[in-house]
């Protein structure tokens, strides 16, 4: 076997995974899902967001990142545990790595803080479903 078919080979192998990861993202969006980055060290500055998909399952939010090859979810945010503490506006270098027209949330939960990213449209959506928690669970967020 030669260099070429070793070097078509790897191609081969380097198409075959982008062509999943794309299905794997269709397949997600098409089934309902929204566009959200995700960020779990706040305080990076421009670094350390992951684009992902994530979806609504009752009382929780499944964050899947766009480049894993899992089948489940990388995250799950559970709705009585999740608090915003601050909402702000993307910083220059931040607005290259997170969707187009996106606010930035952070979140805190029992195991710490995070920061997600999502556009305006989306955010009233996500914020609609945060305080829609059953009578009797108390929602904090920021304003």
């Amino acid at each position: 076997m030669g260099i070429a078919e070793i070097a078509g080979l790897v191609l081969l192998g380097v198409a075959m995974l982008f062509a999943v990861l794309a299905y794997r993202r269709v397949r997600l969006v098409r089934g309902g899902g929204i566009d959200v980055a995700l960020r779990a060290r706040p305080y990076t500055g421009g670094r350390g967001w992951h684009l992902g998909v994530a979806r609504y399952r009752g009382d929780q939010f499944a964050w899947y990142r766009v480049s894993s090859l899992r089948s489940g979810p990388d995250r799950v945010l559970h709705r009585e545990r999740l608090v915003i503490v601050e909402r702000r506006d993307p910083t220059l270098p931040e607005s290259y790595s997170v969707p187009p027209g996106s606010v930035v949330l952070r979140c805190g939960m029992a195991d710490g803080e995070f920061e997600l990213a999502m556009g305006r449209d989306t955010l009233t959506g996500f914020l609609s479903w945060l305080e829609s928690a059953p009578p009797g669970r108390g929602v904090h967020r920021a304003s």
